[in-house]
């Protein structure tokens, strides 16, 4: 989920006020508006606004004119050296948005021919089919009306996050590579700045080798390992696991690095990456130091703590002070540090990420239902789960709901978004089960989003499934609700078989899928179990169940392998569980039946009444494997689902399908 350094003026880094609000008609309240700004639609308006590498938006036609109105548009976080919102002033347009506008129409009406010679032109044309996969999607937030106090922990926090993606940049190994790319080659530049390094990532490029943003198509090193080491080993993470000192080399929050004598050695992030921490740092302090109000003392506790992990790399101090934060105590939700390891070719090493959002009160009512059977739930998964495993004394966080206003480093992804995470993974916040849960619920509810769900769902499903499915947004999040919980029961990641955790039984790939497959059958698994004690909805749950097929479509569109050949673990657990509700026939695939659209010969029933008695088939052996550290029985579940021909032949069916629309891109905008 890399840009070179970059110096953001504090007053720069957010979007300014867009000034006093216009009319929606061509006479704008501060002027007229452009005579013409009805020749470009607005999606084509936004995918060539992106292929130009201009930070402009146009967020929905408010009335529905047709035409891009001063107050219809915003520009977003990351792509340029100043976010500000230089296309509208006192509610006109502005001469920069003349100009821009000017470049859209040009290229609206008559569509780029790449230049060079036949490869370079063929890595241009790439790069483009590489960002028409995706679809820009904002996500903003106005702190305009805010508190003095909100805003200069908003600006602080932004910041902090700049620096984090230099950080993140160098971490990938791709810190020196954006100045390669060809100063008149804009789409390159977008794509560069949405995956943060020059190579595809999107299903029908990622593994075209030459797809790529920079000409000569670098080489793929991470900054972690020594260069020498990954360019001359193919299995280097395996053979690093294998030396004495591998508890060493293999800590998540250290650089593997050479030493003068050629012996490898360990180098803490606070040293591998010092100016940048300290940056970090000192933007925390700052926001820490903006913090006057007595209400928002446990956020300043950890704004202070995290701003000294950042110097020491001891994050134990920042998850105890980030545990004691919820939703009773504090309005802000932030997570700033190094956590997830998915984005590591060994999936051992923790990637930086800033995670930045407002607490949502809904996740209340849901906190005051689950709570008291944190415990019951523990012991029915010890229960599928079986011998050696043993029911755990939990603790864990429910869910907080959050509205997201910035990702940055790990967490921003090329496409789509974390809608759910549960952390830390490491230490005895983790081991305790003193760990937050959040679910992200402000994604995917524009309108665009939704529109292309229903055209993908119609693509797969069977006439009589999508009569009853609907587009429901408690269902979905009921969904990633339960798979969050789910990561803090059972068998976690340092729990441990005759001694040794996941990582070391299964390798880190497959381990971090096995976790996540956990947790996703968690929520399958759950969902039963609170129906069955009456406190759930069973329509309720059965739109959940729904609404998990269709998330699970999307990730088996994407893939099961990345270029490198590295599992991609929500896509490989989504194929284990629809390959397994079809086995069971909770799931039917009729190949001469039309889907719903009337068009895809082929389609898809899910009999969601067969879900309670399937359900915890799949979770006795889910959980199970992880429990006796059963590498034969993982071996066979992707033998079965995920490599199998029948396998492969289903994930293209979808692949096909699905990839019709393109995947939300999400950038970020915050108004002070």
């Amino acid at each position: 989920m890399a840009h070179q350094r970059r110096s953001f003026a504090l007053t720069l880094i957010l979007l300014q006020a867009m000034g006093a609000a216009c009319s929606h008609t061509q006479e704008g309240a501060g002027g007229k508006s452009p005579a013409a700004t009805n020749e470009v639609p607005r999606i084509a308006f936004n995918s060539l606004a992106a292929d130009l590498a201009l930070p402009l938006f146009w967020v929905e036609d408010k009335n529905t004119n047709g035409a891009v109105d001063p107050d219809e548009v915003n520009s977003f976080w990351g792509l340029k050296e100043s976010a500000e919102n230089t296309w509208v002033k006192d509610g006109t347009f502005t001469p920069s948005f003349q100009e821009a506008y000017a470049k859209i129409i040009e290229r609206y009406k008559t569509p780029v021919i790449p230049v060079g010679d036949a490869s370079e032109a063929k890595r241009r044309a790439l790069v483009l089919e590489e960002l028409h996969q995706g679809r820009q999607t904002i996500v903003q937030t106005d702190f305009s009306k805010s508190s003095a106090e909100d805003k200069e922990i908003v600006r602080h926090i932004f910041e902090a996050a700049v620096a984090i993606e230099r950080i993140y940049a160098k971490q990938t190994g791709v810190a020196d590579l954006k100045q390669k790319i060809p100063a008149d080659d804009t789409a390159s530049q977008m794509l560069f700045f949405r995956n943060q390094n020059p190579w595809c990532h999107a299903p029908k490029t990622e593994k075209n080798p030459d797809c790529n943003a920079i000409p000569g198509h670098p080489q793929r090193v991470s900054g972690l390992y020594p260069v020498d080491l990954q360019l001359k080993d193919p299995k280097f993470c395996a053979t690093l696991e294998a030396r004495k000192n591998a508890d060493q080399l293999m800590n998540p929050f250290v650089a593997v690095v050479t030493g003068k004598d050629g012996n490898l050695s360990a180098k803490p992030y606070s040293e591998a990456f010092k100016d940048d921490m300290i940056l970090v740092s000192n933007a925390l302090k700052a926001a820490a130091g903006a913090i006057k109000s007595s209400e928002e003392q446990p956020f300043k506790t950890y704004l202070l703590a995290a701003a000294q992990s950042f110097l020491d790399n001891n994050w134990q101090p920042a998850d105890e002070a980030w545990s004691k934060m919820n939703t009773q105590n504090s309005k802000w939700f932030l997570r700033v540090g190094a956590d997830e390891t998915y984005g590591d070719p060994c999936s051992r090493k923790a990637g930086f990420h800033v995670s930045f959002a407002l607490i949502n009160k809904a996740s209340l009512a849901w906190q005051k239902k689950l709570d008291p059977l944190k415990s019951d739930m523990e012991k029915a998964y010890a229960d599928v789960a079986g011998k050696p495993y043993k029911a755990k004394p939990v603790s864990f966080h429910l869910p907080d709901f959050i509205d997201i206003v910035l990702n940055a480093g790990d967490d921003r992804a090329p496409s789509g978004a974390t809608i759910g995470q549960s952390l830390p993974n490491w230490g005895p916040v983790a081991n305790e089960g003193r760990g937050r849960t959040v679910a992200m619920i402000n994604f995917y509810k524009d309108a665009d989003s939704r529109a292309d769900a229903i055209k993908q769902a119609q693509s797969v499903f069977c006439s009589e499934t999508m009569s009853q499915w609907v587009e429901n947004d408690e269902a979905g999040l009921l969904d990633t609700l339960l798979h969050e919980a789910s990561h803090n029961l059972g068998p976690s990641h340092e729990y441990r078989v005759k001694g040794k955790t996941d990582d070391q039984i299964f390798g880190g790939p497959t381990a971090a899928m096995l976790e996540e497959l956990k947790a996703q059958t968690g929520s399958l698994f759950f969902a039963e179990w609170l129906l069955k004690r009456k406190l759930l909805d069973k329509n309720l749950v059965e739109q959940s169940h729904r609404s998990f097929a269709t998330w699970a479509f999307g990730h088996i569109a994407a893939g099961m392998y990345d270029v490198q050949g590295k599992p991609k673990p929500y896509s490989q657990l989504a194929a284990i569980q629809i390959g397994f509700l079809m086995k069971e026939k909770a799931a039917v695939w009729y190949k001469d039946k039309l889907a719903a659209n009337g068009q895809d010969k082929g389609c898809m029933t899910i009999d969601v009444t067969r879900f309670a008695t399937v359900v915890p088939k799949l979770a006795k052996i889910t959980v199970g494997l992880k429990a006796r550290g059963d590498t034969k029985l993982a071996a066979q579940l992707k033998s079965d689902f995920i490599d199998s021909k029948t396998a492969k032949d289903f994930q293209a069916i979808i692949a096909d399908r699905w990839l019709r629309a393109p995947k939300a891109s999400f950038i970020y905008s915050a108004k002070l």
